[in-house]
Order: structure tokens, then sequence, then C-alpha cells
């Protein structure tokens, strides 16, 4: 049962949907993995960081397998002894007056759309069916059939038509542009990532979320903000709208709010938006379950009370500082805010990034190109220094092997 068998089974039976490095992973703990074969890895994906945490957190699992031993499921047509408990939890932490649980990412962002919408025709007065959503250009929202009719990556969106509409794209990071668009008075909301992850981990220049903010004020629109990759520490702070200590209207969480155990996601808002929703006219029948809520707990704790925010600055800070000494002609930029960061990749070789990956995989880390020539380098944030220290040399080491090659 060695790698090739389990990778066979997936070509056979599974959709082609999915292009993975070809490893087959067993086990995974804190920052590390094991393939079928026993060999270890350095995770710098951690589940497009969903494992901030670290892989099998003692908390969240003992949370979890005393919860699924206990009860998992009601629905939403009874109520549980634990979904009251985490909303407050939840609420309290992140200063919002209420929180509307969802389980995938993409779900949370299809929540906060329809919430835009009733929003807009209830409280702002925008007549029905005009409502218009602000969004970015090289966004990254999800899937669904919504998410891609606003999506500017033609693998996103090519051939899944006709597309729904009410949404107008922007370019990220302009500030002019949005403010134009923002007189228009049938714009409901403006949606965007605060650091744009899958295009490559793209940085705003600072102060462009607390002039966002502004300008959505004047505005009467709500600010959205997508922190299911950025949220939960991932860059230096609980959220990455926290560095300019901005308070989006709307705030999505997922991945890393299960500590990579199950999908949990979750919008929160204030009672002026969320109310706006009555009884029957949203929900998930999996949503605000026992298990999820017992699990998104716990894994709220593990990061506040292992002060994982900080670590995430400390280390984050460190990788860039080591990165750069790094002598090769393939690096062309290193950018990063905490541990979410990336190198981008100087070769006329479109598959270049991939090769490197492959590198990387072969002395022992696992990391993932993304849009050709950039590499996503993310691990769990509670990686320490030595870690960090044998991180970069295998960096290092791949990087000179691709450049002689």
């Amino acid at each position: 049962m060695n790698s090739t068998y389990y990778i066979d089974l997936e070509e056979k039976y599974g959709a082609h949907n999915y292009h993975p490095l070809p490893v087959v992973i067993s086990k995974g703990k804190g920052c590390e993995l094991w393939d079928v074969e026993g060999k270890k890895y350095y995770d710098f994906l951690s589940g497009y960081s969903a494992v901030n945490q670290g892989h099998c957190h003692p908390s969240i699992t003992s949370a979890l397998i005393e919860q699924v031993n206990t009860l998992t499921l009601t629905s939403r047509a009874f109520h549980n002894d634990k979904l009251g408990e985490y909303e407050k939890y939840i609420t309290t932490l992140l200063g919002y007056d209420k929180v509307l649980p969802m389980n995938a990412g993409a779900e949370a962002v299809e929540t906060a759309i329809k919430l835009a919408r009733r929003w807009a025709y209830e409280k702002k007065g925008i007549e029905e069916n005009k409502a218009k959503i602000i969004v970015c250009a090289e966004n990254f929202h999800g899937r669904t059939s919504t998410i891609v009719s606003f999506s500017t990556d033609p693998s996103a969106f090519s051939k899944f038509g006709p597309f729904m509409p009410g949404f107008e794209v922007i370019p990220f990071n302009n500030l002019a542009v949005l403010e134009e668009k923002l007189k228009d008075n049938n714009v409901a909301a403006f949606l965007l990532e605060p650091i744009q992850g899958e295009a490559g981990i793209i940085l705003p220049d600072d102060g462009y979320l607390s002039k966002v903010r502004s300008l959505c004020t004047e505005s009467n629109v709500l600010m959205i903000a997508d922190e299911i990759q950025t949220g939960l520490c991932r860059t230096g702070k609980m959220l990455a709208c926290d560095h300019e200590n901005v308070k989006p209207d709307i705030l999505l969480l997922g991945k890393a709010l299960s500590g990579g155990t199950m999908p949990i996601s979750a919008v929160l808002s204030s009672d002026d938006v969320m109310l706006t929703i009555k009884p029957g006219e949203h929900g998930s029948t999996f949503g605000g379950n026992p298990l999820a809520c017992v699990v998104a707990t716990a894994s709220l704790k593990v990061l506040v009370e292992e002060n994982l925010s900080a670590n995430a600055e400390i280390m984050g800070s460190l990788f860039r500082e080591k990165l750069k000494t790094i002598q090769s002609k393939l690096l062309k930029e290193i950018r990063g805010k905490g541990l979410m960061n990336a190198i981008e990749i100087n070769h006329p070789d479109p598959h270049a990034a991939w090769k490197i990956c492959e590198q990387f995989m072969q002395n022992g880390l696992l990391a993932k190109p993304t849009h050709g020539d950039k590499i996503r380098l993310t691990p769990p944030l509670v990686i320490n220094e030595q870690q960090i220290n044998e991180a970069v040399k295998i960096i290092e080491k791949s990087l000179m092997t691709v450049e002689l090659a």
C-alpha cells in the first residue's frame, strides 16, 4: 500500500478537479506531516490556513472526541446546549452583536451576499433587485455558481455560465476607483479580502483598509471582510483588519475556525444587519450543530491562550528575514504579513514554481504554487525558530537545485 496505490485509486474513482503534488499524507502533528512511506515533511500550506493551530491539536481533538460521543447534530429545528455558549464566546471575543454559523467558507460568503442585499432593500431603501456589490479583481471567495460569477480567474468561471448579475469588479488596492463607484446609491456592499490569498499573498498599501472603512461609512455601504484565510491570527493579529483597527460591517471566518477538523464557518455582524433575515429565510442543516460549536470554541481558545498571533508576527518576521538572505536569481519578490507569505518566481518556464514545489517535496517541505509563478508559504502558527531555520535551508537548497537544472 504505497503512494502509487493511493494515487491510482483517486485517479480511477475520483473526479479530476484537483492537481495535487504526488505525495500521500497519512499522519500530522503540529507543523509536521508524514506520508504513507513514513517520510516527514514540514507543512507550509496548512490546509490553506485551516490548520493554524497545528495538526491534531490535543485541545481541539479532545473537545471533538468528547462531543462526538455525546451529540453531533440536532438541526436547527431544535435548540441544543452548545450553540448559545459558542455564539456568546465568538461574538464577545470579536466584538459583534450576532453570529450566523455555517459550514464551508463559500457558504459564509453566500450568506454575506444575501445579508447585504436584504439590508440594502430593507434599511438603505434600494429598489428591489437593483442592489450592487463591489468586488476586487483577482479575488478568491469560493467556487459556488454565484461566487464564480464575479471571479476574474478563467479557470474558476470559464464555461460555468450564465452568471448571476449584481456585481461590479474593480482593482484591488485602488481607492480612487472605489470612491467613484460608491457614488452609485445602488451599491449595497464592498466585499474584499484584506490580503488576497489565492492571488499570491497580495498586500494592499498601508492605510488602504482604514480608508475603505471611511469611504463605506460615508456612502452608507457595508464593508464585508472575507477573513476566511487572513483571519484567526494568520497575519500576526486576530484579524488582518486589526492591523489598521478596522471593524467591517460583516466579518467572514472559516478554515481555522475548526483547527482543520471539520468544515465550520461564521458570519458576524450587527443587529441592524443580521436581523433583516427572519426565520425560514436562510439556514443550513449542519450550521450551528453542537459538534461544530464545541470544536470552534476550542479552536478559538487555543488561538487566544497560546497567543498564536504574537508567534505568527515574530516567526513571520524571522522567516522573511531569512528568506532575504537566500542568493538565488529565481527569487523575484518576497512578501507577506505574519505567517501569510509568498515568494514570486523569476523564470521563463511557466512551470518553474511547480518544479520548485516538487523539489521542496523531495527535500521535506510541502507547499503549492498559485497563478503559475507564486508559491504560498503558510505554515501552522505553532512553528518555532528551529523549524523556521530548517525550512529556510530546504527552500534554499531546492531553489539552487532548480536554478542549476
